[in-house]
Formats: C-alpha cells, sequence, structure tokens
C-alpha cells in the first residue's frame, strides 16, 4: 500500500470535552479510550458523549493495554511540580479501580513516567522523562531512562542518559525498542538481547528537525519556523514497517520508512485542528482508524490511515 499523506480535510475531532488527551488505545472490540486529566481515561462514545473512569491524580499521559484489556497509565504528574510524583498505574474500566504499579525503580522516586508498552509476554516496557520539573524539565539534561516492569512485578533499569524519554514501541518481531528522544529531535533503537537485556543504541532514520537551540534567536517563532522542529513525541509501526512520528512543536506527523526516508503525514502548522500531536493510535476491525493525541486539545483527531496500523498485544 502506498504511504500516502492525510490531508486536513480529513480529519475530525473525537472525545471533545476530554481534558489532556495525550493518548489513545482502542480495544479488541473497537472502544476508543482516552487519557483524561479529569478522570484516568475516558471512553469516547458513539453518540459523542464521554464515559469518565476512575481517578488517577496527577496527569495520565501514555496509555495502553494489557489481554485483560485494562489500561495500563504512564503518569506524568511531576513534571508540573505540583503533584510530584509520576508513577505507573493500572485502571479497571468496569470497577473504575486505581493501582499504582510501580513509583519507584532503582531507589528513584517516579517524576515523570511517560509511556506504557506491552509486549507479548506481558511485561511492560516504561520511559521515564526526567527527574526534573518545571522549565529545567526540557533542558536537554539526559535523565530519562527506560525500565521494564516484569511480570512477577519487579522492575529492571535497561537504558539510562536519554534526553527527554518520551514515546515507546517495539516492532512486530520484538527484536527492537524504539524510543523517542524528544529533546534529541530523534528516536533511538536499541536491539534487544535474548535475555531481555538491550545492545548499544543508534539513533534511527535522521534527526526529524531542528533543536529548540537551533531557533533560540528566532523567537517568536512564526508557525513556518515551528515547522522546522523535530521534536519528537510518540511512535507507532504501520504494517508496512513505517514508522511513525509525532512532531507536536511543528504540528506534523511523519513516517520513517523501513528504508530511511522521511514523509510528512500531516502537517497543520497553524493548528486548524490537529493541535500539539502527541501519540498515534490505530483501530478498527481492518486497522485503519487513526487516532492522534493532543496536549494542547479538548478532543483528539481521527483520520483514516493509509496503511493499517500493527496490532498491539490487546488487539491480536
Amino acid at each position: 500500500m502506498p504511504l500516502t499523506p492525510i490531508s486536513l480535510d480529513q480529519l475530525r475531532k473525537v472525545g471533545v470535552g476530554v481534558q489532556r488527551p495525550e493518548d489513545v488505545v482502542v480495544s479488541r472490540d473497537g472502544r476508543v479510550w482516552m487519557s483524561d486529566q479529569a478522570s484516568a481515561a475516558a471512553e469516547a462514545l458513539p453518540d459523542g458523549s464521554l464515559n469518565r473512569v476512575g481517578d488517577a491524580g496527577g496527569s495520565p499521559n501514555g496509555i495502553n493495554m494489557d489481554r485483560e484489556e485494562r489500561i495500563i497509565i504512564a503518569n506524568v504528574g511531576g513534571l508540573d511540580g505540583d503533584s510530584g510524583t509520576g508513577p505507573v498505574q493500572r485502571l479497571n474500566t468496569d470497577t473504575g479501580e486505581v493501582e499504582v504499579l510501580v513509583d519507584t525503580v532503582d531507589g528513584i522516586p517516579l517524576v515523570a513516567s511517560n509511556y506504557p508498552h506491552i509486549d507479548s509476554q506481558g511485561r511492560i516496557w516504561v520511559t521515564h522523562s526526567t527527574s526534573r520539573s518545571g522549565g529545567d524539565a526540557f533542558s536537554g539534561e539526559p535523565d530519562g531512562f527506560l525500565f521494564r516492569i516484569e511480570t512477577d512485578g519487579s522492575t529492571t533499569m535497561l537504558a539510562t542518559e536519554i534526553e527527554f524519554a518520551n514515546g515507546i514501541t517495539l516492532d512486530p518481531t520484538e527484536q527492537n525498542a524504539y524510543v523517542c528522544s524528544t529533546t534529541g529531535c530523534h528516536v533511538l533503537r536499541f536491539p534487544i538481547n535474548p535475555d531481555g537485556t538491550l545492545g548499544e543504541r543508534k539513533v534511527y532514520g535522521p534527526q526529524l528537525g531542528k533543536t529548540v537551540a537551533d531557533l533560540a534567536a528566532m523567537r517568536p517563532l512564526n508557525a513556518e519556523q515551528r515547522g522546522e522542529l523535530g521534536l519528537t513525541d510518540g511512535c507507532g509501526f504501520d504494517q508496512e514497517g513505517n514508522l511513525w512520528v509525532t512532531l507536536p512543536m511543528s504540528n506534523k506527523v511523519v513516517a520513517i520508512t523501513p528504508g530511511g526516508e522521511v514523509v510528512t503525514m500531516i502537517a497543520d502548522l497553524e493548528g486548524t485542528i490537529m493541535q500539539a500531536p502527541t501519540n498515534v493510535s490505530w483501530g478498527g476491525a481492518d486497522m485503519q482508524d487513526l487516532y492522534i493525541g493532543s496536549i494542547r486539545s479538548d478532543y483528539v483527531v481521527h483520520a483514516r490511515s493509509p496503511i493499517p496500523g500493527e496490532p498491539l498485544i490487546h488487539q491480536r
């Protein structure tokens, strides 16, 4: 299938009224759930209303589902410096119960858990962006890390010294982990060894745009200048092996092809409908319903994807 860009007139709003919908996860039967700062997760119902469930506190950020269709929440609540914590939580959407799975790793308090990904063994891979808060969080200091919650509840530190570790995904064969480094403006690839440890990291594809420092002298930036920024946020694979990456500062979604080419899939420099895109998620019977999260709008964006998304564990 061709990697055909999506025009803005193909986008529509979903889940209007949700608060800080950074991410979307679609259940096996097509229910659309969004992270929601006013609860824990909100379901976008067909009639346009919301079904808010639970109370996570802080700022629910990246979300995903396990095979039991419980929602795993990476809470980034410590970034604002108010709540001070950013644990990994689990929501039972039937009862509304929210439990804390992990709030420290190797003695490090979790301040900004960013995104969870569940592998075929039921282990949860989680990025932690930074232990800083406020304006210092995006200073470019490489204090982000990647850890894994094992099936027995223990944790394993996998990689450290990442520049604002953000979205994470594994390839379908689970041979590599891909982590968005926001302030690095690129994606890192880590080979996964047979024993579950990670090999040497490498940048996957090219740098996806300019850094904040590159354009510092030009502030305030106009829309066209912001469109040059390459700060990465979330990522996900389609079934042709293209890695889709969101660029929230430039209001773009791009795809890195297996050959390393970068294709702009959606560009809304003025933010007419897609504002600060943060994650890409697929669902539906044909896996071509594409949802794009946001930290700036009170809705998520839906479009039909030219290529089906790679099913996640709970969708297989």
